[in-house]
């Protein structure tokens, strides 16, 4: 079974007919699982979305939230009216009254602290890395695929790319998501494409606020190992040939 990923929330467009604005989300398939990364920053916005994709939001077992920024967990309530009985999966950085209220609507919260944690088979959380906010990312090792999904990469791409590859002891083949370049030199940018090549990385979907510039310059140097992003993208995160 080939894993998927599909943008669910995104500031760029892609598929007609889906609202695109500011904030991330993202369906992942993979390994006979199904989960929801981040909800985006409007949840009327990603509910659409996800009717207009034909998505169910009570298929989805576990809901991930990489940070506490609005434009990632907008959505949440209007996930969970949904799905109440999806596993919520936040990490040390939010807030406890957050979390006291998150554990009053739904079934099982889990609070992830600094080290790994695998959520289900092949589908792990790097633990809380240290930021402005703090972060978690998502980890794929499943049916031959690696993958990474960033929210917005607040510790930096290449640091949550090494610290996969530390868990999981194999390269990272994709990188998904916000990079957090938007402010970034031309310079810094150059830095970070380098630091990804150099660790193996080899398909980039770089979206939300990861910038114009940057994209263009993942796009330049990657080729068709770049894949453009946007709200209702599927992505087939196959395996590295």
């Amino acid at each position: 079974m080939t894993a998927t990923l599909t943008i669910l929330s995104d500031n760029y467009p892609s598929v007609p007919g889906l609202t695109s604005v500011w904030g991330f989300a993202a369906r992942v398939e993979a390994g006979g699982h199904t989960l929801l990364f981040d909800t985006g920053s409007n949840g009327r916005v990603l509910v659409g979305n996800l009717a207009a994709l034909g998505v169910d939001p009570s298929a989805m077992e576990l809901v991930l939230f990489s940070h506490i920024h609005w434009d990632h967990i907008g959505g949440m309530d209007s996930f969970i009216e949904l799905n109440p009985h999806a596993t919520v999966v936040v990490h040390d950085g939010f807030s406890k009254h957050l979390v006291a209220d998150l554990e009053a609507m739904c079934d099982r919260v889990v609070v992830v602290g600094r080290d790994p944690v695998e959520l289900l088979p092949g589908l792990l959380s790097t633990g809380m890395l240290p930021a402005d906010p703090p972060e978690q990312s998502l980890v794929l090792d499943v049916d031959g695929v690696t993958a990474v999904v960033s929210g917005c990469a607040h510790p930096g791409i290449e640091r949550i790319v090494e610290r996969a590859e530390a868990m999981i002891g194999k390269p990272i083949d994709w990188v998904v998501g916000g990079f957090h370049l938007m402010y970034s030199s031309a310079a810094q940018i150059d830095r970070t494409i380098r630091a990804l090549q150099d660790l193996g990385v080899s398909r980039v979907v770089p979206t939300h606020c990861t910038g114009d510039p940057a994209r263009a310059a993942f796009q330049r140097v990657y080729g068709e190992g770049f894949v453009a992003g946007g709200v209702g993208r599927e992505i087939a995160l196959t395996p590295r040939p």
